[in-house]
């Protein structure tokens, strides 16, 4: 019995050790990776550390973090001096149709887009007319449980392709796509939002020309706007790119929309967030659009609802590892 004693008294103290010894290596983990952080985070390279912070505010669990090591006051600060300079302007408003070549009316180009830090597609699309708006019109129903899937919204229209389009409303980080953000013009009407909301709004006339902006939504009637979202920022206007400072906007997914002299609509993802492709900055998405030839651009929703849809197949890499994320808009190819 003394024995036994003796042995449990032996193991219940190597037992306690070995939980001093697990605890003290986790608490030196901690410490490691807060000093880490504080490293990246706040120097010795700012513009490394403005980088970082951007392109983390970017994603819900990023927010978190930079919030653990800068007040929200320092955190506008900081993404005031690396983001892309708000402007009044608005696609010039005009009335002419495109005059599109018949060879072109059923042409589609996928065309793959790669820089120091990206991958992705670009679809460019030669007839405007093809680009219709689909939206989750139960957004309001308080039994819908979410948004819909590109991919859905594509095969509803009986279309060819689309892209995800405008942002969700995301409370607390769990917004589940149902609810778009902003304002919202579907067919010619005022779906969400109304005529007083001022936000950066995306979407097609009814002759096929794209138009971006800061606007109101009457001004969208107005301009004669039969659908749109909110997103943004405007990244091309009337052939001029928006000034942009510092970093940004951080390496991210993009999806971004623009259209030609022509009429051609480019619809343009990006992935992010992987090995493969850490994501894009703004200033890259205009480089990619100005190459391309757009005369108006503008940023769309991405991150984790980046994603391109063609011949029933998602033809880029969604960072989700649960796959595509339900939205409440979409661009969509017929």
């Amino acid at each position: 019995m003394a024995k036994r004693r003796r042995l449990k008294a032996s193991i219940k103290r190597r037992s306690k050790k070995s939980a001093l010894v697990v605890i003290t290596i986790i608490i030196a983990i901690i410490i490691n990776i807060y000093i880490g952080s504080l490293i990246i985070l706040k120097g010795p390279s700012q513009a490394f550390s403005n980088l970082v912070i951007s392109t983390m505010m970017e994603t819900r669990r990023g927010k978190a973090l930079i919030r653990l090591f800068f007040s929200d006051s320092e955190i506008d600060t900081i993404l005031a001096k690396n983001n892309v300079i708000q402007s009044n302007e608005i696609t010039n408003y005009t009335e002419d149709d495109f005059e599109i070549d018949e060879s072109l009316l059923d042409k589609i180009d996928i065309i793959d887009i790669s820089g120091s830090t990206y991958k992705g597609k670009m679809m460019i699309i030669y007839d405007p007319s093809r680009i219709n708006l689909a939206v989750n019109l139960n957004f309001d129903d308080a039994n819908n449980v979410q948004g819909h899937y590109v991919e859905e919204y594509v095969e509803w229209l009986d279309g060819i392709g689309g892209i995800n389009a405008g942002g969700f409303e995301d409370p607390g980080g769990k917004g589940d796509g149902s609810i778009p953000q902003g304002l919202v013009i579907y067919n010619g009407e005022i779906i969400h939002g109304s005529v007083d909301s001022y936000d950066s709004v995306i979407g097609f006339n009814a002759h096929n020309r794209l138009v971006v902006g800061q606007m109101t939504g009457g001004q969208a009637l107005e301009y004669g706007l039969v659908n749109a979202v909110t997103f943004g920022p405007p990244l091309i206007i009337n052939y001029e790119p928006q000034p942009i400072t510092g970093t940004g906007g951080g390496l991210n997914p993009r999806t971004a929309i623009g259209q030609r002299e022509d009429g051609a609509v480019l619809l343009l993802v990006i992935d992010g967030r992987q090995t493969t492709s850490l994501g894009a900055t703004y200033a890259d998405i205009i480089s990619i659009m100005q190459e391309y030839g757009a005369m108006n651009a503008a940023n769309l929703d991405g991150g984790h609802s980046t994603c391109m849809v063609y011949e029933g197949q998602i033809i880029n890499n969604v960072v989700s590892l649960y796959g595509e994320r339900a939205v409440p808009t979409a661009w969509v190819v017929k």
